[in-house]
């Protein structure tokens, strides 16, 4: 019976091909093409990430007591260093002066002994006596001076106060007691976890495009940091971002919409996906028009390719079709290997 069916088959080919030379008004599939054509071909990763800023900062106090003044208000322009409150020092003033007075009589008790010494008169236990203490009074002072610094709060960097937490009055803890919150807008970043399988594209000075969806504002930067450790508990990777901020409408913890672009080509050859099948085997493919005439006939020939990455509808070709080569778009699923065609034209 197989046998059979093959004469058959045979039989019919060659009434198909007498019948081609005959009748004129044959039924031609009627099929669109496209040009594959090389182009730049720019890949992006889309990940999400929180907008923050290494200047955004809870001031706490280094010195325990009574917050005696509060100089600034809730939004209110500061400069780095400048004086934002101040905690009763607790009696430190009236020590340090104590001990000025003490330094100056050990100063010139020193000076004296020095001229003495210096003119070989008296012993040089009394010399060293003399500078010992002079030394030990300055060592006291700046201890005292260091914990006198403490008492007054300064902004640790240039910025704006967001909040004032702690009135004047209230009593603060060195270290625990939240104090006020500065943040200076103008350095943000945003930090987002890339799966590791990106670890060899996604490097610092790769070009984002940054959308925030709340704004309705979209901005292109780069990466600027890249980290490199891995992290064990959900393989990623963390990369920072910079964004420019000049007007000031970019806030901390803003959301964003990233496309970071993780692979360039720039001959790449991009079909619509719509048109590539895959046969029993795994292997993908599509028809090409070959022997093309005047008539805008051609002869269809199924081609086994490679595929790279996609990007929306498109993806990428890396074998087996050339610059120029022209690829049957509508009528791709109608059509056979070696099957006459005819290209019709919008």
């Amino acid at each position: 019976m197989v046998a059979d069916q093959d004469a058959i088959h045979s039989k019919i080919k060659l009434l198909d091909d007498r019948i081609k030379t005959l009748d004129t008004t044959q039924n031609i599939p009627l099929i669109t093409t496209i040009i594959a054509k090389e182009e730049i071909f720019n890949h992006v990763l889309e990940l999400q990430g929180n907008v923050t800023t290494k200047n955004l900062l809870t001031i706490t106090p280094e010195f325990s007591g009574i917050l005696t003044n509060v100089y600034v208000t809730e939004g209110q322009r500061v400069s780095k260093g400048q004086i934002l409150a101040k905690i009763d020092d607790g009696g430190l003033s009236q020590q340090l002066a104590q001990y000025k007075i003490q330094a100056n009589l050990a100063k010139t008790t020193f000076e004296r002994q020095e001229r003495l010494w210096n003119q070989k008169i008296g012993s040089e236990i009394q010399f060293l006596q003399a500078k010992s203490s002079y030394e030990a009074q300055q060592q006291a002072i700046n201890q005292i001076q260091q914990q006198l610094n403490k008492t007054t709060v300064r902004a640790p960097f240039s910025g704006t106060i967001d909040d004032v937490i702690t009135e004047k009055g209230s009593v603060v803890g060195a270290g625990q007691t939240p104090l006020m919150q500065i943040v200076n807008l103008s350095n943000m970043y945003i930090e987002t976890d890339v799966p590791e399988s990106y670890v060899a594209d996604v490097v610092k000075g790769k070009n984002v495009m940054v959308e925030f969806p709340v704004l309705g504002k979209t901005i292109d930067t780069k990466i600027r940091q890249a980290g490199d450790i891995i992290n064990p508990a959900n393989r990623t990777f963390k990369v920072e971002i910079d964004v420019p901020n000049k007007d000031k409408s970019i806030k901390p913890n803003l959301t964003a919409r990233l496309k970071i672009n993780d692979y360039t080509n720039t001959k790449a050859i991009l079909v619509p996906q719509s048109i590539i099948s895959e046969n029993a085997e795994g292997e993908q493919y599509v028809y090409v028009v070959k022997n093309k005439k005047d008539n805008d006939e051609g002869v269809v020939s199924k081609v086994i390719i490679k595929t790279g990455r996609t990007q929306g509808d498109v993806i990428e070709v890396l074998s087996n079709i050339e610059n120029g080569a022209e690829l049957i778009k509508e009528g791709a699923r109608s059509v056979k290997d070696g099957q006459t065609v005819k290209v019709i034209k919008y």
